[in-house]
């Protein structure tokens, strides 16, 4: 038991830590792609030396160069903080030892059977943790599993140095929340929220992301942060799929499900608007859900309602090639051998992210089926379809398709040219409706 005089001791050590400015004036990002760059960003402009470490050597001459798909008024956060030497990149993970604050962002996926794919995140935490030095405040920001923020970067500090978490070194996580494309949900405007493995390291963190929001939340542990982020996109999942269930049902009733959202979001409370569309895609809503389910998996718990929302989800690209096959059979036209333009194959209007996009599957499994596809996107130059490469077109408005699948209409394209085409298949719901288009 401690004496009195050693519990002063410890009340006046907690007392110098809280006082002391947590602030950091060098962080590192480690994983610069659509989340870490951003971030790495925010930083800079708030006067922090930060650091970008990827081990991606394109990926860095293309930051270099400026020559990476970010917003506007990131490119131009960009250049400044590049002049200032507010940012500078590197592949050497040593650099880590250099930081007040590390953050970590780098993707983490679901594989072919849905199994989130950790490689990514492991490889990164254990060179966190293999740089790491007293006094660091490291936040994971990555989407993850419940306990992963202990599992991986607590855990193997207080093993491998001998480390107490919360007095050598501080360890929290805090999950991302950026919306690529979205300028009404910029980053800073959007509050985060922290959970620290203790109290001090929770206080260290919120100061060390607090640049990048514009507010930020905590909450009493890592697994109760890693949960948040988990609940958010679950709940955007759910909803999705049950607005595809809609839509579908609106058509067979012949009413336009647009007109029955914007109607039902006039109410004030109870009452979220989803959309329907082609299926998801992003670093998220595909993958994130899974990793909740997968551990729900292993301790033999049911989540029927959020099984069955990630097995809709996943159906609705082939929903997509189903209707594209009817609509041609209602034409007369054979599907094997029909030329088809895919109108946008990125995920989201307004980026250049093909990852997880149903456009992709949609095209797989058209050309599966013997169909022609082409595909025209602004945004996306080229994509893979297994061991073929195909190349946005250029000039689709003067030919004539047997079926255009309309998947993305990116800010600025005018659609008025697909009134001259027989057969529209609109997926986004959101065209005008003198176009005449059908829908899924």
């Amino acid at each position: 038991m401690s004496t009195p005089k050693m519990q002063g001791a410890e009340v006046d050590s907690d007392r110098r830590r809280a006082t002391a400015d947590p602030r950091p004036t060098r962080a590192v990002v480690v994983g610069l792609g659509y989340v870490g760059l951003p971030t790495a960003l925010s930083l800079a402009e708030a006067g922090i030396t930060v650091t970008g470490v990827d081990i991606d050597e394109n990926r860095l001459l293309a930051i270099k160069s400026q020559h990476v798909d970010i917003s506007d008024a990131d490119r131009e956060r960009l250049s400044r903080a590049l002049s200032a030497g507010r940012l500078a990149v590197t592949t050497n993970a040593a650099a880590i030892s250099e930081a007040e604050a590390v953050l970590i962002s780098v993707p983490t996926p679901v594989d072919t059977h849905l199994v989130p794919d950790m490689r990514a995140l492991t490889a990164a935490c254990a060179s966190v943790v293999a740089n790491a030095v007293p006094d660091q405040t490291i936040v994971l920001t990555s989407t993850t599993y419940v306990g992963c923020t202990r599992d991986l970067i607590a855990e193997p500090l207080r093993h491998r140095n001998g480390w107490t978490v919360g007095e050598d070194v501080h360890v929290a996580f805090s999950p991302e929340r950026i919306d690529p494309g979205v300028t009404r949900h910029d980053r800073r405007a959007t509050p985060r929220v922290v959970g620290g493995v203790t109290t001090e390291c929770g206080r260290r963190a919120e100061a060390a992301v607090a640049a990048t929001a514009a507010a930020v939340h905590t909450v009493t542990s890592p697994e109760a942060a890693e949960l948040t982020k988990l609940l958010e996109n679950s709940f955007r999942a759910v909803n999705i799929a049950m607005v595809n269930e809609f839509a579908d049902s609106c058509r067979a009733f012949g009413v336009d499900p647009i007109e029955v959202i914007e109607a039902a979001a006039t109410k004030p409370y109870g009452f979220m608007p989803f959309h329907p569309g082609p299926g998801v895609g992003g670093h998220c809503i595909p993958c994130d859900t899974h990793y909740l389910l997968w551990q729900l998996r292993a301790q033999r718990l049911p989540a029927p309602l959020m099984n069955a929302a990630m097995g809709s989800i996943a159906a609705r690209p082939r929903r997509v090639v189903d209707r594209a096959r009817q609509l041609l059979a209602d034409r007369g036209k054979p599907f094997a051998g029909a030329d088809v333009l895919v109108l946008g194959v990125a995920y989201k209007p307004g980026v250049a992210d093909v990852r997880e996009s149903p456009a992709l599957e949609i095209m797989s499994e058209l050309t599966a089926s013997g169909v022609r596809v082409s595909y025209a996107d602004p945004y996306v130059p080229s994509v893979e379809l297994g061991e073929t490469t195909l190349l946005s077109g250029e000039g689709v408005e003067a030919r004539a398709w047997d079926l255009v699948i309309v998947h993305t209409v990116h800010p600025g394209q005018d659609p008025a040219w697909l009134s001259g085409q027989d057969v529209v298949l609109d997926t986004t719901y959101r065209l005008d409706k003198r176009l005449r288009c059908a829908h899924l």
